[in-house]
């Protein structure tokens, strides 16, 4: 029954006889139920206040009259017209996926009717009030089903229109990524990481105040992998406490969110605390640190662990609040042995959890080593040697044959993967020169030209994207995963429709040939500002820096690794590929294989605590079982 509850702010408004305005009831921490009445019509009940303000307010959901408006449902916000002549409830401050599981279930219900209802008694013979919860989707709510379908071509009339998308029930996760979810609920500040590596997937969990775990439970989580599984945690939370964040601005893009360093108005974090306390205690950042309950970073690896120190340090500050990060919940995730804090060249690099306070911090760890990406098996296990810094003879020799491969497949060119931005941009240019023909230029709209480099760092094409005809170029947006139109999928422009906007023509590599619009990113600026920008999401793919491509899935892949010159930096690179066959190294140097030495310390650390944990509890066990054989 839990979709058809909902806890969130609720306000109802009622229009007043005479044609005054509407009366305004608002409720905080409102409970909404949908449920039915003893005559088996929908009902959607809202209870909220306390006290001598307390109420509770229901609702009969005729068909004709119930209107949803689902625009902000992202965002946690929504409203319902419940009455003809207007009355509506509009809800705030939900889950996003809480929230849209309850809209779906009010859409299928409503939209479903009473077909199943007993015919309405007489006034005489009806029954006393009653409210219950209403039941699960079943088969008879969907438009398609076999029951509603009859029932409608019966009567001669039409289902009520439910979206394409709502006619099936959503994916579900699994037992061990719910447990994941509850872990997150739980309050518990987390670190999870992901790995190409073997064995079970685990949970240590540390008591506040505790410095070492002390107790470890296996996990198997099956399913959808880290960036899915965030996506899923950033929707269990409501918006208004949550703030989604990452180290760079793409990674923050693709969840919903801003930079850390945008949301943390410090700067760069370099200068003495008492000045970044000032900087945080400016209105609209200091706004944002004491709203926030939730702190979700993404790509922590690339967080010096000196700016999160001075983070842990700032949020006490300026929350006035002794507990560790002044008692936000921190929901981090990332690999540190993928790429490294950004750092001059004279600076040590600090990561994160080398930080004075990550272990006061963090309190659960989570280590997730299934690979999503590859299937590959003989690719997964090379992948694992390259990710802990192992180049074994074998190894070397795979990774040299792949110089061998095709780099063309129907006119599809291999992206090549570059260390350095110069490299990459002189490449495209380059590239789009040499080819023939008219260049067809496209200008992005953005919803605010003064902050064009904001939504630059933030958004993952630009502003302006010339194509010709025969240009090489990947999607930066999932479009259609069903048909393999994914971030990442790469192909060539093979046309450009003759209207007057010209859109291109691509033919992928998946064998799809799509006509390409205009999509919307929107992103979160400074004080909370949504930005949007409005672009083809297409760039040019001759090239693209390794930075660039973290989070991507690459079909075809061509990597010079001669200039590698950070640890980690050459398993990102490989580990874009979806396998083996669609790999092709070049100049490869046994060398550029290397991981941080700190880091590896840091994950055998974990593990081994981890390890000890579980032959503690075994023994535990053991103990237990011989004295309950003593006892009986």
């Amino acid at each position: 029954m839990e979709a058809a509850e909902l806890r969130c702010t609720a306000a109802v408004e009622q229009p007043l006889p005479g044609g005054l305005g509407p009366r305004r009831r608002l409720m905080r921490d409102a409970t909404v139920l949908l449920g039915r009445n003893e005559l088996r019509q929908p009902v959607l009940r809202v209870a909220g206040g306390s006290g001598a303000a307390a109420a509770v307010l229901s609702f009969v959901l005729a068909g004709d009259a119930v209107r949803l408006f689902t625009r902000f449902a992202g965002e946690g916000r929504a409203a319902v017209r419940v009455a003809p002549d207007g009355a509506q409830v509009l809800l705030s401050d939900c889950p996003p996926d809480a929230l849209r599981r309850f809209l779906r279930l009010l859409r299928l219900k409503v939209a479903a009717g009473s077909q199943d209802a007993p015919p309405r008694p007489r006034l005489l013979d009806r029954p006393p009030p009653s409210f219950s919860v209403i039941s699960p989707v079943q088969e008879r709510d969907l438009p398609c089903g076999p029951g509603r379908r009859r029932a409608g071509e019966e009567r001669g009339e039409r289902p009520a229109e439910v979206p394409r998308a709502e006619r099936r029930p959503p994916a579900r996760l699994s037992a061990e990524q719910e447990a994941v979810l509850r872990a997150v609920r739980s309050g518990k500040s987390i670190f999870f990481t992901g790995s190409a590596g073997e064995g079970p997937r685990r949970l240590s969990s540390t008591p506040r105040g505790k410095s070492r775990p002390l107790l470890t439970c296996c996990f198997s989580l099956e399913g959808t992998g880290k960036s899915f599984l965030l996506k899923r945690i950033v929707g269990s939370l409501p918006p208004n406490v949550t703030y989604p964040t990452a180290s760079t601005g793409v990674a923050a893009c693709h969840i919903g969110g801003t930079t850390l360093h945008a949301f943390a108005g410090i700067g760069s974090g370099k200068a003495p605390l008492e000045q970044c306390i000032q900087l945080a205690e400016r209105p609209g950042v200091r706004q944002h640190w004491l709203a926030c309950q939730h702190l979700i970073i993404d790509e922590i690896s690339m967080v010096d662990g000196k700016f999160f120190d001075k983070l842990e340090a700032v949020a006490r500050a300026v929350r006035k609040r002794d507990e560790p990060f002044g008692g936000i919940q921190l929901i981090i995730c990332g690999d540190f042995l993928q790429l490294p804090p950004v750092c001059k060249a004279n600076e040590e690099t600090k990561f994160c959890f080398q930080a004075k306070s990550w272990r006061k911090c963090i309190h659960i760890n989570m280590e997730l080593t299934e690979v999503r990406r590859q299937t590959d098996k003989t690719f997964v296990s090379l992948l694992s040697a390259i990710r802990l810094g192992r180049c074994t003879e074998e190894v070397t020799r795979q990774l040299m044959q792949t110089a061998a491969h095709r780099s063309e497949r129907d006119g599809i060119l291999a992206t090549r993967l570059c260390t350095h931005k110069d490299d990459v941009e002189i490449t495209n240019e380059r590239r789009l020169q040499q080819l023939p023909g008219e260049v067809h230029v496209f200008e992005a709209l953005d919803s605010d030209p003064m902050l064009v480099k904001l939504i630059d760092a933030q958004c993952p094409v630009g502003g302006r994207v010339e194509l010709k005809l025969g240009a090489q170029v990947m999607l930066a947006k999932n479009l259609d995963v069903s048909q393999g139109l994914v971030n990442g999928a790469r192909g060539v422009v093979v046309g450009f429709e003759s209207e007057q906007k010209g859109l291109p023509k691509v033919r992928f590599l998946c064998g799809v040939t799509q006509l390409i619009k205009m999509e919307k990113w929107i992103i979160k600026g400074p004080s909370g500002v949504h930005l949007s920008r409005q672009q083809l999401p297409l760039k040019l793919a001759w090239a693209i820096s390794i930075h660039k491509s973290q989070g991507m899935s690459l079909d075809c892949v061509e990597i010079s690794l001669s200039r590698v010159f950070e640890s980690g930096q050459a398993y990102v690179a490989l580990s874009r590929a979806r396998s083996l066959a669609g790999l092709r190294v070049l100049d490869f140097d046994p060398k550029v294989v290397r991981a941080d030495p700190a880091v590896l310390q840091f994950y055998r650390h974990l593990r081994r605590h981890q390890l000890l944990s579980q032959d503690l509890l075994h023994t535990h066990s053991e103990a237990d079982e011989k004295e309950n054989w003593k006892c009986n």
